[in-house]
């Protein structure tokens, strides 16, 4: 499954929101973050063989807009 941040933007703690925007550049979440993404979302992101999971063009879109404080796009 996708991970598809911006849907889920609202269901992330402000620590993990803040994480994102402080990052805005990571193509690929590290698996701490992924598993932190996931217990507060509930969904369960594809995983590399190192559990660790790529962001689409669009999440990346999405998370340096909000790093810019930008108004972001709907799809």
């Amino acid at each position: 499954m996708e991970m598809n941040i911006r849907d889920h933007w609202d269901m992330l703690s402000p620590e993990t929101q803040h994480w994102l925007t402080d990052n805005p550049g990571c193509v690929v979440l590290p698996r701490t973050i992924a598993e932190i993404i996931h217990k507060e979302t509930g969904i369960t992101p594809d995983a590399d063989r190192h559990s660790q999971v790529s962001l689409s063009p669009e999440d990346l879109s999405f998370i340096l807009a909000k790093a810019e404080g930008g108004t972001v796009r709907p799809k």
